[in-house]
């Protein structure tokens, strides 16, 4: 009798243990992430401070429309696999998720960027609880980007008040953190609000910005009381340079008594300054206002390629000194910053890494293909549907992405050396020492100039421990082979004692004999604007990422069918023949563009070849050689562009030389 009653209590057991309410506890995924220093073939310098339950993160919010559109990760031995997975067995333990309330236009077409709203944000945050990371929640309170350029109000909540607005805040983050949890994310923190310096939720005056947020995190304590779990509530801003701004907002959080617990900044290498002042006002919020810090935002390039034929955000011309595009840079990178934020003190808690996996959906050969995935599934920055919410930014630039570049994956999906920094940062690796890179060594000359070259340049090694001035030796036969006479670029090879290959770049140039040529000076009477019609559809634009060097550049754009020239004459120019060249960039021109450069000497017109603007930064260089002048004529140079409606783009560092 005693026998058959146990067996029906194990029965019982066992067919509770089948049904909802008494399912046992998924066994925590073990990633077998290393307890001391491992040889690796990249260097990471241990960093001992570091706790255990530091946040190292990755913001994979594309995540979902990637797969969508066919991108596929792999994992170290080569075999497909679930990026989750890989980014766990990496030392990955957060994922962060961006939300915006309703990335969609009226017909349900996507905005793109991932078109990240709660509903994704629980798909992902549930996978990423499976192998045991938890989830970081980042409320835009928009239905598009927001950054400190923008901070657009969702449209559902455009004509309401701010108290209305309150209201409507605190529901949806309450409503949208339930949904998140309940669909079974482990959701360790949320911020309310993304790089809030200049506004949040479409307001821009800080006596409205502030009651918003605070509605924000009164709903995060409140469903983490209710779901009877921690939940960090983050605040997040960017710039954190050189100054007292970043500081000034702590202090307005904390002379309004903002209930919220971790202080969030971006740090991007390129964009924001040194790490030391990094360290430095992390500390100084910590220490003085008693909160959390961490690093919401970072990334580095390991190439300078682009991958699917939209521009790179980060260039050759924005790299940060102390690190080259290569993998082992990017790591380094990375780790110091990591080291940058620990080095703030035990209230920093955590780094994350932001779109590791934001891929190509197609080479860039395939661009027109592209352009259709991303339409299609949202897996570009911007899809053309955001320009009815979005029409100034993402309605006129939108495409793939420019991001692919600063990837913790190659353009195929397979991780790079550098995503394994997350699980050596701790206790470092044994690698062997190596060159990292070598400081690109340029000598520029005009036609004519004495040509000397370097006798040492500088090495970095993976390790920086020897860094410095190395000797080399040129090749003579590349130097022979130099005319400093002309105008031109050479490559000129040569050999570290340790037999290393290096290379010096010798441009020789040519005087530019135009003025303001780049339109950086704030004169531009030089340049004549001339167009068809009553409408200028032209002006000179201050924005560093569209110039092709500087801040400024000749910018065209219109809702119509965009036409006009832009020259100058120049005057008192010697006999003997010239060249001219100039920078372009745009998109969205239509098939019929006709673009080009010219020069116009006594009446005959030289003209370079068609230009055809395909994106973003894709720079085009129309060059025009062999235009005589006979000492006496003046010359006219300019550039023609007639493009379709809504066609864009700047025109840059325009060159003319003998």
């Amino acid at each position: 009798m005693k026998k058959r009653v146990m067996a029906a209590v194990l029965s019982a057991a066992m067919l509770c243990g089948m049904l909802a309410g008494c399912k046992e506890k998924e066994a925590v995924y073990d990633a077998n992430l290393p307890t001391e220093a491992v040889e690796a073939p990249i260097y990471v310098e241990a960093i001992p401070e570091m706790s255990d339950d530091f946040m190292k993160g990755v913001d994979i919010s594309t995540v979902l429309v990637q797969e969508a559109s066919g991108v596929v990760y792999y994992n170290e031995a080569g075999e497909e696999a679930d990026l989750f997975q890989v980014l766990a067995d990496a030392g990955v333990n957060y994922i962060r998720v961006r939300v915006w309330n309703d990335p969609y236009d009226e017909n349900g077409n996507g905005y793109g960027g991932g078109n990240n709203d709660a509903a994704k944000a629980a798909e992902i945050g549930e996978r990423a609880a499976k192998y045991g990371m938890k989830l970081l929640v980042d409320f835009h309170y928009s239905d598009f980007w927001a950054d400190p350029s923008k901070q657009m109000v969702p449209k559902a909540w455009a004509n309401m008040t701010l108290e209305e607005k309150e209201t409507a805040l605190y529901e949806y983050t309450k409503e949208s953190l339930t949904t998140i949890m309940k669909a079974g994310a482990d959701v360790g923190m949320v911020q309310i609000g993304n790089e809030i310096n200049n506004g949040m939720c479409g307001e821009t005056q800080w006596d409205k910005i502030i009651p918003l947020m605070a509605q924000g995190s009164k709903a995060v304590r409140e469903v983490a009381e209710k779901e009877k779990q921690e939940i960090l509530v983050a605040v997040h801003f960017t710039d954190i340079q050189e100054g007292d701004e970043i500081l000034n907002h702590a202090k307005r959080l904390a002379r309004e008594e903002l209930d919220y617990d971790v202080f969030g900044v971006s740090y991007y290498p390129f964009w924001h300054g040194t790490m030391e002042n990094l360290t430095a006002k992390l500390k100084m919020i910590s220490q003085i206002y008693d909160k959390k810090v961490a690093v919401l935002e970072t990334s580095y390039v390991y190439t300078l390629e682009d991958g699917d034929g939209t521009g790179n955000t980060v260039t050759e011309a924005t790299l940060n000194k102390n690190y080259a595009a290569n993998v082992q840079s990017q790591a380094t990178c990375i780790h110091d910053v990591m080291a940058a934020t620990v080095a703030a003190g035990e209230n920093a808690i955590g780094v994350f890494y932001w779109e590791p996996a934001w891929i190509p959906v197609g080479p860039a050969s395939q661009y027109t293909e592209n352009q259709k995935i991303w339409e299609e599934f949202g897996s570009g920055w911007a899809s053309s549907f955001a320009a009815g919410y979005d029409p100034k930014d993402a309605g006129r630039y939108y495409g793939g992405s420019s991001w692919d570049n600063q990837a913790l994956f190659d353009f195929e999906g397979h991780p790079l050396a550098s995503l394994n920094v997350f699980k050596y940062a701790k206790y470092g690796t044994i690698s062997k020492l190596t060159v990292d890179y070598v400081e690109e060594t340029v000598v520029e000359v005009n036609t004519g100039d004495e040509l000397v070259l370097p006798e040492t340049i500088n090495v970095v090694y993976n390790d920086r421990s020897q860094s410095g001035p190395a000797a080399v030796t040129w090749n003579e036969a590349d130097y022979a082979n130099i005319d400093s006479s002309k105008v031109g670029t050479y490559k000129i090879h040569g050999a570290l004692e340790d037999g290393t290959e290096v290379t010096c770049e010798l441009k020789i140039s040519g005087i530019n004999l135009l003025k303001n040529p780049g339109f950086e000076d704030a004169d531009v009477s030089m340049w004549n604007v001339t167009y068809p019609g009553n409408k200028n559809q032209t002006d000179i634009q201050e924005k560093e990422s569209d110039a092709f060097t500087g801040v400024k550049s000749f910018h065209f754009w219109d809702s119509s069918e965009v036409e006009f020239n832009v020259e100058q004459t120049v005057s008192g120019l010697e006999e003997g023949s010239y060249t001219l060249q100039a920078q372009m960039q745009g998109g969205d021109v239509g098939s019929a563009a006709e673009i080009s450069i010219y020069a116009i000497v006594n009446g005959v017109t030289y003209e370079s070849n068609p230009v055809t603007l395909s994106g973003w930064i894709n720079w085009q260089t129309p060059v025009i050689k062999d235009i005589p002048l006979d000492g006496a004529s003046d010359i006219i140079v300019g550039a023609h562009v007639k493009c379709a409606a809504g066609g864009w783009g700047t025109i840059d560092d325009f060159n003319l030389y003998r």
